[in-house]
Protein backbone atom coordinates (compact mmCIF):
# COMPACT_ATOMS: atom_id res chain seq x y z
CA UNK A 1 0.00 0.00 0.00
CA UNK A 2 1.15 3.44 -0.91
CA UNK A 3 1.72 5.78 1.17
CA UNK A 4 -0.16 8.09 -0.27
CA UNK A 5 -3.28 5.95 -0.61
CA UNK A 6 -6.62 8.30 -0.24
CA UNK A 7 -10.13 7.18 0.49
CA UNK A 8 -13.49 7.66 -1.82
CA UNK A 9 -16.95 6.90 0.23
CA UNK A 10 -19.86 7.40 -1.61
CA UNK A 11 -22.45 8.32 0.59
CA UNK A 12 -25.29 10.00 -1.76
CA UNK A 13 -28.39 7.62 -1.39
CA UNK A 14 -31.54 8.40 -0.16
CA UNK A 15 -31.82 4.80 1.67
CA UNK A 16 -35.28 5.19 1.15
CA UNK A 17 -34.90 1.03 2.67
CA UNK A 18 -34.12 2.77 5.93
CA UNK A 19 -36.80 5.06 6.11
CA UNK A 20 -38.24 6.49 8.83
CA UNK A 21 -34.28 6.59 9.87
CA UNK A 22 -33.35 8.44 7.18
CA UNK A 23 -36.18 11.05 6.91
CA UNK A 24 -33.95 13.06 8.84
CA UNK A 25 -30.31 12.16 8.03
CA UNK A 26 -28.92 10.36 5.49
CA UNK A 27 -28.40 6.59 5.43
CA UNK A 28 -24.35 6.60 6.28
CA UNK A 29 -25.29 8.47 9.14
CA UNK A 30 -27.95 6.18 10.92
CA UNK A 31 -25.92 4.99 14.26
CA UNK A 32 -25.13 1.15 14.90
CA UNK A 33 -25.17 1.57 18.86
CA UNK A 34 -24.42 5.19 18.77
CA UNK A 35 -22.26 5.36 16.14
CA UNK A 36 -23.00 6.37 13.02
CA UNK A 37 -21.76 3.96 10.15
CA UNK A 38 -19.65 7.02 8.59
CA UNK A 39 -18.15 8.26 11.34
CA UNK A 40 -17.08 4.38 12.09
CA UNK A 41 -15.46 4.19 8.56
CA UNK A 42 -13.46 7.74 8.96
CA UNK A 43 -12.22 6.33 12.31
CA UNK A 44 -10.62 2.97 10.61
CA UNK A 45 -9.55 4.69 7.81
CA UNK A 46 -7.79 6.96 10.63
CA UNK A 47 -6.40 4.20 12.57
CA UNK A 48 -4.64 2.46 9.43
CA UNK A 49 -2.81 5.87 8.44
CA UNK A 50 -4.85 6.62 5.56
CA UNK A 51 -5.25 11.23 6.04
CA UNK A 52 -7.23 12.24 2.87
CA UNK A 53 -10.64 10.81 2.04
CA UNK A 54 -13.50 11.90 -0.41
CA UNK A 55 -16.96 11.60 0.03
CA UNK A 56 -19.58 11.65 -2.07
CA UNK A 57 -22.83 13.21 -1.36
CA UNK A 58 -26.18 13.91 -2.51
CA UNK A 59 -29.46 13.16 -0.53
CA UNK A 60 -29.40 15.59 2.60
CA UNK A 61 -25.99 16.65 2.01
CA UNK A 62 -25.26 19.48 4.60
CA UNK A 63 -25.86 17.42 7.52
CA UNK A 64 -23.00 14.85 6.63
CA UNK A 65 -20.40 18.10 5.74
CA UNK A 66 -21.95 19.35 9.20
CA UNK A 67 -21.54 15.98 11.00
CA UNK A 68 -17.55 14.77 9.69
CA UNK A 69 -16.53 18.72 8.93
CA UNK A 70 -12.96 19.25 6.95
CA UNK A 71 -11.47 16.65 9.28
CA UNK A 72 -12.28 13.91 10.87
CA UNK A 73 -9.61 12.49 13.78
CA UNK A 74 -6.66 12.42 11.14
CA UNK A 75 -8.70 12.36 8.10
CA UNK A 76 -8.71 15.34 5.97
CA UNK A 77 -11.88 15.18 4.17
CA UNK A 78 -13.38 16.55 0.75
CA UNK A 79 -16.36 16.46 -0.44
CA UNK A 80 -18.11 15.88 -3.76
CA UNK A 81 -21.97 16.94 -4.56
CA UNK A 82 -23.64 14.45 -6.86
CA UNK A 83 -26.40 16.49 -7.81
CA UNK A 84 -28.86 13.76 -9.68
CA UNK A 85 -27.99 11.03 -6.65
CA UNK A 86 -31.87 9.99 -6.90
CA UNK A 87 -31.36 9.10 -10.59
CA UNK A 88 -27.96 7.83 -10.54
CA UNK A 89 -26.48 4.16 -9.12
CA UNK A 90 -23.23 4.01 -7.14
CA UNK A 91 -21.14 3.86 -10.48
CA UNK A 92 -21.84 7.50 -11.18
CA UNK A 93 -21.13 8.47 -8.00
CA UNK A 94 -17.74 6.80 -8.02
CA UNK A 95 -16.84 9.05 -11.86
CA UNK A 96 -17.65 12.11 -9.98
CA UNK A 97 -14.57 11.28 -7.77
CA UNK A 98 -12.58 10.06 -10.69
CA UNK A 99 -9.84 12.98 -9.75
CA UNK A 100 -9.27 11.74 -6.54
CA UNK A 101 -8.72 7.85 -8.64
CA UNK A 102 -6.55 9.18 -11.24
CA UNK A 103 -4.18 11.21 -8.24
CA UNK A 104 -3.01 7.52 -7.04
CA UNK A 105 -4.04 4.13 -4.79
CA UNK A 106 -7.16 4.51 -3.57
CA UNK A 107 -9.49 2.92 -1.14
CA UNK A 108 -12.75 2.31 -1.81
CA UNK A 109 -15.56 2.02 0.24
CA UNK A 110 -19.67 2.25 0.24
CA UNK A 111 -21.18 4.31 3.16
CA UNK A 112 -23.79 1.70 4.13
CA UNK A 113 -21.14 -0.82 5.54
CA UNK A 114 -20.28 -1.17 9.42
CA UNK A 115 -17.19 -3.10 10.06
CA UNK A 116 -14.61 -3.70 12.66
CA UNK A 117 -11.24 -2.35 11.96
CA UNK A 118 -9.67 -6.31 11.00
CA UNK A 119 -11.53 -5.59 7.94
CA UNK A 120 -9.93 -3.35 6.56
CA UNK A 121 -6.30 -3.71 7.99
CA UNK A 122 -6.69 -7.35 6.34
CA UNK A 123 -7.72 -6.02 3.41
CA UNK A 124 -4.96 -3.59 2.76
CA UNK A 125 -2.75 -6.41 4.37
CA UNK A 126 -3.41 -8.54 1.31
CA UNK A 127 -1.73 -6.05 -0.94
CA UNK A 128 1.02 -6.75 -2.70
CA UNK A 129 3.54 -6.52 -5.43
CA UNK A 130 1.78 -9.31 -6.96
CA UNK A 131 -2.13 -8.83 -5.56
CA UNK A 132 -2.26 -4.68 -6.27
CA UNK A 133 -5.83 -4.60 -6.14
CA UNK A 134 -8.15 -6.19 -3.16
CA UNK A 135 -11.50 -6.80 -2.13
CA UNK A 136 -13.11 -8.17 1.04
CA UNK A 137 -15.43 -10.64 1.16
CA UNK A 138 -16.81 -13.31 2.97
CA UNK A 139 -18.68 -16.54 3.03
CA UNK A 140 -22.27 -15.61 2.26
CA UNK A 141 -25.01 -16.43 5.01
CA UNK A 142 -28.41 -16.85 5.56
CA UNK A 143 -28.35 -12.72 6.55
CA UNK A 144 -27.09 -11.94 3.34
CA UNK A 145 -28.21 -11.10 -0.20
CA UNK A 146 -27.35 -8.85 -2.89
CA UNK A 147 -23.81 -9.01 -5.38
CA UNK A 148 -21.42 -11.84 -5.09
CA UNK A 149 -18.26 -13.00 -6.48
CA UNK A 150 -16.94 -16.42 -7.79
CA UNK A 151 -13.41 -17.09 -6.44
CA UNK A 152 -10.82 -18.93 -8.23
CA UNK A 153 -8.27 -20.99 -7.03
CA UNK A 154 -5.78 -18.48 -6.20
CA UNK A 155 -8.27 -16.82 -4.51
CA UNK A 156 -8.89 -14.39 -7.32
CA UNK A 157 -11.95 -13.10 -8.38
CA UNK A 158 -13.26 -14.70 -11.61
CA UNK A 159 -16.73 -13.46 -11.56
CA UNK A 160 -19.33 -11.10 -10.04
CA UNK A 161 -22.97 -12.18 -9.95
CA UNK A 162 -25.41 -9.69 -8.92
CA UNK A 163 -29.03 -9.97 -6.92
CA UNK A 164 -28.47 -13.22 -4.95
CA UNK A 165 -30.05 -15.25 -2.60
CA UNK A 166 -28.36 -17.11 0.26
CA UNK A 167 -30.15 -20.12 -1.13
CA UNK A 168 -28.69 -19.47 -5.02
CA UNK A 169 -25.27 -17.79 -3.36
CA UNK A 170 -24.53 -20.91 -1.22
CA UNK A 171 -25.32 -23.28 -3.84
CA UNK A 172 -22.39 -21.65 -6.26
CA UNK A 173 -20.06 -21.10 -2.87
CA UNK A 174 -19.89 -17.91 -3.79
CA UNK A 175 -18.68 -15.07 -1.31
CA UNK A 176 -20.66 -12.16 -0.04
CA UNK A 177 -19.17 -8.16 -1.54
CA UNK A 178 -18.52 -6.24 1.42
CA UNK A 179 -18.18 -3.20 -1.06
CA UNK A 180 -14.39 -2.35 0.46
CA UNK A 181 -11.89 -2.31 -2.32
CA UNK A 182 -7.78 -1.50 -3.08
CA UNK A 183 -7.23 -0.01 -6.56
CA UNK A 184 -3.98 0.08 -7.26
CA UNK A 185 -3.12 3.79 -9.44
CA UNK A 186 -2.57 2.02 -12.70
CA UNK A 187 -5.31 -0.09 -12.41
CA UNK A 188 -7.46 3.48 -11.94
CA UNK A 189 -6.06 5.05 -15.03
CA UNK A 190 -6.17 2.19 -17.15
CA UNK A 191 -8.91 0.24 -16.38
CA UNK A 192 -11.65 1.79 -13.48
CA UNK A 193 -11.61 5.43 -14.79
CA UNK A 194 -12.30 4.50 -18.17
CA UNK A 195 -14.98 2.32 -18.02
CA UNK A 196 -17.07 4.37 -15.60
CA UNK A 197 -16.53 7.01 -18.15
CA UNK A 198 -17.92 4.65 -20.83
CA UNK A 199 -20.61 3.85 -18.51
CA UNK A 200 -21.53 7.71 -18.01
CA UNK A 201 -21.10 8.55 -21.76
CA UNK A 202 -23.25 6.10 -23.02
CA UNK A 203 -26.34 7.31 -20.91
CA UNK A 204 -25.93 4.29 -18.02
CA UNK A 205 -25.97 6.28 -15.34
CA UNK A 206 -27.93 3.62 -12.52
CA UNK A 207 -25.65 1.51 -12.78
CA UNK A 208 -23.63 -0.29 -9.43
CA UNK A 209 -19.96 -0.34 -9.28
CA UNK A 210 -20.02 -4.18 -9.55
CA UNK A 211 -21.87 -4.26 -12.98
CA UNK A 212 -18.63 -1.69 -14.07
CA UNK A 213 -16.12 -4.06 -12.75
CA UNK A 214 -18.10 -7.21 -13.79
CA UNK A 215 -16.52 -7.34 -17.22
CA UNK A 216 -13.26 -6.09 -16.44
CA UNK A 217 -12.41 -8.69 -14.53
CA UNK A 218 -14.28 -11.72 -16.88
CA UNK A 219 -12.48 -10.37 -19.80
CA UNK A 220 -8.89 -10.16 -17.64
CA UNK A 221 -8.53 -6.94 -17.83
CA UNK A 222 -8.78 -5.84 -14.24
CA UNK A 223 -7.03 -8.89 -11.28
CA UNK A 224 -8.53 -8.29 -8.71
CA UNK A 225 -7.81 -10.39 -5.56
CA UNK A 226 -10.19 -11.76 -2.48
CA UNK A 227 -9.36 -10.70 0.91
CA UNK A 228 -11.09 -13.15 3.28
CA UNK A 229 -13.03 -11.74 5.75
CA UNK A 230 -15.71 -14.09 7.14
CA UNK A 231 -14.14 -14.31 10.27
CA UNK A 232 -14.70 -10.65 11.00
CA UNK A 233 -17.41 -8.17 12.42
CA UNK A 234 -19.43 -6.11 9.11
CA UNK A 235 -22.54 -5.58 7.80
CA UNK A 236 -23.99 -3.89 5.04
CA UNK A 237 -27.11 -2.11 6.31
CA UNK A 238 -29.68 -1.23 3.85
CA UNK A 239 -32.86 -1.90 5.48
CA UNK A 240 -34.26 -1.28 10.05
CA UNK A 241 -33.72 -5.52 9.69
CA UNK A 242 -30.49 -5.22 8.68
CA UNK A 243 -30.14 -2.47 11.47
CA UNK A 244 -30.85 -4.39 14.05
CA UNK A 245 -28.16 -7.46 12.69
CA UNK A 246 -25.65 -5.07 12.43
CA UNK A 247 -26.60 -3.86 16.47
CA UNK A 248 -26.62 -7.39 17.48
CA UNK A 249 -23.52 -8.26 15.94
CA UNK A 250 -21.64 -5.62 17.29
CA UNK A 251 -22.92 -5.74 20.87
CA UNK A 252 -21.99 -9.16 21.39
CA UNK A 253 -18.00 -9.69 21.70
CA UNK A 254 -16.08 -10.14 18.66
CA UNK A 255 -15.71 -14.39 19.48
CA UNK A 256 -19.43 -14.86 19.77
CA UNK A 257 -20.70 -11.89 17.00
CA UNK A 258 -19.51 -13.53 13.59
CA UNK A 259 -22.18 -12.50 10.28
CA UNK A 260 -22.89 -16.10 10.11
CA UNK A 261 -23.72 -16.76 13.62
CA UNK A 262 -25.67 -14.97 15.69
CA UNK A 263 -27.21 -12.52 12.71
CA UNK A 264 -28.63 -15.90 11.01
CA UNK A 265 -30.76 -16.50 14.23
CA UNK A 266 -31.85 -12.67 14.51
CA UNK A 267 -32.75 -12.90 10.61
CA UNK A 268 -34.61 -15.66 11.21
CA UNK A 269 -36.78 -14.13 13.95
CA UNK A 270 -37.38 -11.24 12.26
CA UNK A 271 -39.48 -12.87 9.45
CA UNK A 272 -41.58 -15.06 11.43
Amino acid sequence: MSNRTRAIILAAGVGSRLRPYTDAVPKPLVEVNGTPMLHNALHQLSELGICEATIVVGYRKKVIEQSCGPRFEEVEIKYIHNPIFDRTGSAYSLWLARNTMLAGDTVFLEGDVFFEREVLERTLRTVSATKKNVTAVAVFTEAMSGSAVELAADHSVSKFVMNQTPAQAQARSLFKTINLTHFSAAALHKQLVPALHRAVESEHRTAYVEQILAPLVENSELQLSAADCSDTRWFEIDSEVDLRLAEEIFRLPAALALPGASSAKLAAGARR
